[in-house]
């Protein structure tokens, strides 16, 4: 065995169950010793322009393609089958994936100019923030070039690939790292990254991810709660 070899075993065989360790258990130790930095850190009381529509497109968009990831690589076959076959389940991954990414990454891309580009802003954001930031855009970019370079293999197989790799690090499969030794780089580095922000998450504004259901809620819910510094007194 020669060493890119090793460093693909690891990469794609090792590396996810750190990354997925590392996500749950510093979560929960994070939520135990530091309940009150379980936030977002929001900078919208510095300036609220464009922080509305930036969000709500990256939020809506991001919200598909995470529900799309899962639905779509951890269903069982059996589930799917029935309806569709895999080519037919690669388009509609591919149709629905790429317009919630382009959506997410619109949005994703005014927040980020919003924090680079507004000095007050910039000036109260932490590096990780941008860091955090930077590699979500990276990582929706990087999904969205899969969509043409899957459109080149349009007969499922590569799909049907990815999706027992992904089933495989689910169900703790040994082997599984070699289903992508043939695979575009493209594909690889977008699984790489994807589980190298599942592990900084719990040192970061991105543990909130945690609290999915509630941003769903707050989404759709038809009010805005609103603090104000005047106070009246009902008898």
């Amino acid at each position: 065995m020669n060493d890119a070899t090793s460093l693909h075993l690891f990469l794609f065989g090792i590396y996810p169950y750190i990354c997925l360790s590392v996500l749950l258990l510093g979560s929960l130790v994070r939520f135990d010793r530091e309940p009150y930095t379980w936030k977002s850190d929001s900078s919208q009381m510095l300036r609220a322009g464009q922080l509305k529509l930036g969000s709500n497109l990256f939020h809506y968009g991001i919200l598909v393609v995470v529900l799309g990831h899962f639905v779509g690589f951890l269903m069982p076959h059996w589930a799917i089958d029935w309806a569709m076959n895999p080519a037919q389940h690669q388009l509609l991954a591919m149709a629905g994936g790429g317009v919630a990414g382009a959506v997410a990454i619109i949005g994703l891309s005014m927040l980020l100019y919003r924090r680079l580009a507004d000095p007050r802003i910039r000036r109260n954001s932490r590096k990780w923030d941008i860091a955090v930031v930077c590699m979500l855009w990276l990582q929706l970019l990087l999904g969205l070039l899969t969509v043409p370079l899957s459109a080149q293999h349009m007969d499922g197989a590569e799909f049907e690939r990815l999706t027992s790799y992904v089933k495989g690090i689910v169900t703790f499969q040994s082997g599984v790292a070699t289903l992508l030794v043939e695979t575009p780089w493209v594909y690889r580095l977008h699984i790489l990254l994807g589980f190298t922000i599942f592990l900084i998450s719990p040192f970061t504004r991105m543990v909130h991810i945690w609290s999915g259901a509630g941003a769903l809620a707050y989404l759709f819910r038809p009010y805005q709660l609103v603090r104000t510094r005047k106070r009246t007194v009902h008898p």
